[in-house]
């Protein structure tokens, strides 16, 4: 087959069915656009627990004055109390990693430094938040092992662990990925049914072509490859833009706003974008062959 004669046919195609294909063009845009959001996203939950994970603490919140605990009875921790727990966690180690005491002053700064842009800031007092230990341990998994010695214990209010709050966080997180994964399994299967109905047009509009082709002699693979082609070329225009959008979300969103506002967050960013950008085009560029291949060779007796 001369390549001139291919372009020709591929070029013939689009221009008569050109309205079809920036549909395919834009059903494929927004199909990859929305996977590769989801991608993107369990990429983000999967760092996340990565770095969160490995920071995770448990919060052992001691009796304060103000305490409303049913352990404390009213009563603030003694400085005998605070020294038994803290021998406690001590002779815990190497499950405890490292321990952080906390006074009810540093707790109240560190509320207002996390929450300076909420109203709450301002109905806080120091003693509201109660002094607490604060242990992380070498395996996080372990965290009930903690919580058992230590609640109900002498002095202590409440015992508190980060990982049953963060895994709340990533259970809806994940939820988003797979409603994001969702929809883009819809839209790809749109794109697909936008495909065979492009093919089935675009065979009835050049039936008269393919039989003089086929009285001349011409082969089965000369007659249906531009229009696999056709299909194949408005795929790659869609993935093409779909991947220049992700970039540019991570660009001109994430990088110069929420990366900035949250420094102290780990985040995705353009390069995760180059990782799955194979795996977008990979996907539909086969998606793109199968369907038109088995359109045309059922549509297209020759």
């Amino acid at each position: 087959m001369r390549l001139q004669f291919l372009l020709s046919e591929i070029w013939t195609g689009l221009r008569r069915n050109l309205s079809i294909a920036v549909s395919v063009i834009l059903v494929t845009t927004v199909s990859l656009y929305l996977l590769g959001l989801g991608l993107l996203f369990q990429r983000e939950v999967d760092t996340l627990k990565g770095y969160w994970y490995d920071r995770i603490q448990v919060s052992i919140f001691l009796c304060g004055e103000n305490s409303a605990d049913a352990n404390c009875a009213g009563k603030a921790v003694t400085d005998a109390q605070k020294a038994d727990l803290k021998d406690q966690l001590e002779q815990m180690k190497p499950l405890v990693k490292n321990i952080y005491y906390e006074s009810e002053q540093q707790a109240f700064d560190r509320f207002q430094d996390q929450f300076r842009n909420s109203p709450l800031a301002g109905n806080i007092r120091v003693g509201d938040i109660p002094p607490s230990y604060r242990v992380q341990l070498n395996d996080p998994t372990k965290y009930d092992v903690v919580v058992s010695a230590f609640e109900g214990a002498p002095g202590v209010g409440r015992v508190q662990d980060q990982q049953k709050t963060l895994d709340k966080l990533f259970t809806v997180m994940n939820g988003i990925t797979i409603a994001a994964l969702g929809l883009a399994l819809i839209m790809i299967i749109c794109a697909v049914l936008l495909m065979a109905t492009t093919i089935r047009q675009a065979a009835f509009s050049r039936r008269r072509e393919t039989g003089i082709m086929k009285l001349v002699g011409a082969s089965n693979l000369t007659i249906r490859l531009p229009f696999v082609m056709e299909i194949v070329l408005a795929t790659l225009v869609g993935s093409a833009t779909a991947i220049g959008l992700l970039w540019a979300t991570m660009h001109y969103l994430v990088a110069p706003y929420i990366a900035q506002a949250q420094p102290d967050v780990a985040l995705v960013g353009e390069s995760d974008v180059w990782v799955i950008a194979p795996l977008l085009g990979g996907v539909m560029l086969a998606v793109a062959i199968l369907t038109s291949w088995a359109t045309i060779r059922r549509y297209l007796r020759v």
